[in-house]
């Protein structure tokens, strides 16, 4: 319910990564905000936190915590699965970054350039998908909507932020190690993530692939309405500290060229184009980190297959693969009059 000065706002995980970006993009986008909760573990308690130049203070999270309360930003973790159905409970509408509801056939997982329709059957929860599915399916859509999509094969080369502060700090102390002929440690990762890169995110499943890659099938299926898209993906972890990079190919069910999709790309939401091979001009990390958009190039024939194509996509995990679009959630349910 909207109060004279916006909403009543809480984020759950506030202190951490995920959590900062939350509140940044808020402000930067001026989130109506009436009054404003930071929520977190007992480790946290008493932090103060600053937005928007007004000081709050950390609290720790229990069910009581969202009463009076109208949006809740989960930003990500397990304790969602059970606190998100107390705040519905008292009347909130909750957007959730982890993985408790993706896959719940109540609850709509959305991407608002991809399937905004979808907030309007919510019941007071909302999934905001994997950050790698984020970024693709953002790329797919339009191409869907023009060309049919039939199979899609996917490689990732993800950030280690995308696996918390830890993993930041961690690469940060490996490649000082490095540099100074020191052994690194290894703690977040299974092996060393300086100089490396490995082929395993989240757990393996019986049919070998990571818990990881099978969720860029489920999410991408739900998100595009079509469990017949045959959906394939290889989760790679890679020694770069934010924005994660993926090679898509794709088959389409009507006859597709580069030219046409580069024309689709560029009239499509969300999207910024960068592809000018003579150039070298192609979306990379270091040029993507601390932005909104989804870049995306290095657009050709795929030559093995007739109708065919192949691109890369780059988009800051942190901000469109989690803090934004959630917000950007919050920003449709508002402007839809669905809170």
């Amino acid at each position: 319910m909207k109060r004279e000065n916006g909403y009543n706002v809480a984020i759950v995980g506030a202190t951490g990564a995920v959590g900062h970006e939350l509140l940044k993009v808020m402000a930067e986008r001026k989130f109506p905000v009436n009054d404003l909760k930071l929520l977190a573990t007992e480790r946290s308690k008493g932090k103060v936190i600053e937005y928007c130049g007004k000081p709050y203070k950390v609290e720790v999270t229990t069910p009581d915590s969202f009463e009076n309360v109208d949006i809740v930003l989960f930003a990500g973790g397990s304790i969602s699965k059970t606190l998100a159905p107390e705040a519905v409970k008292r009347g909130a509408v909750c957007i959730d970054n982890s993985s408790a509801f993706r896959y719940d056939p109540e609850v709509p997982l959305v991407v608002p350039e991809v399937n905004p329709e979808d907030v309007h059957w919510h019941k007071g929860i909302i999934a905001n998908p994997n950050c790698s599915t984020i970024q693709m399916v953002v790329a797919l859509k339009p191409l869907h909507d023009a060309f049919g999509l039939k199979r899609v094969v996917v490689s990732t080369y993800q950030a280690v932020s995308g696996a918390g502060k830890e993993a930041i700090d961690e690469l940060d102390a490996q490649m000082k190690a490095i540099a100074q002929g020191e052994e690194p440690v290894s703690e977040v990762f299974p092996y060393q993530i300086a100089s490396n890169l490995i082929p395993h995110i989240d757990v393996f499943l019986d049919n070998d692939y990571t818990k990881e890659e099978m969720k860029m099938t489920w999410e991408t299926q739900k998100m595009l309405h079509n469990e017949n898209i045959g959906i394939s993906a290889t989760t790679v972890r890679v020694p770069v500290f934010r924005s994660h990079s993926e090679a898509v190919s794709i088959e389409t069910e009507k006859p597709i060229t580069s030219e046409s999709a580069r024309e689709v790309f560029a009239k499509a939401p969300g999207i910024i184009l960068v592809d000018n091979p003579a150039e070298k001009k192609y979306p990379m990390p270091l040029y993507t980190s601390d932005t909104d958009e989804v870049y995306v190039g290095r657009i050709r024939k795929d030559i093995s297959t007739e109708n065919g194509l192949c691109f890369w996509v780059v988009a800051d995990q942190l901000r469109k693969g989690a803090a934004t679009n959630a917000v950007q959630i919050a920003q449709l349910l508002v402007s839809e009059g669905l809170i």
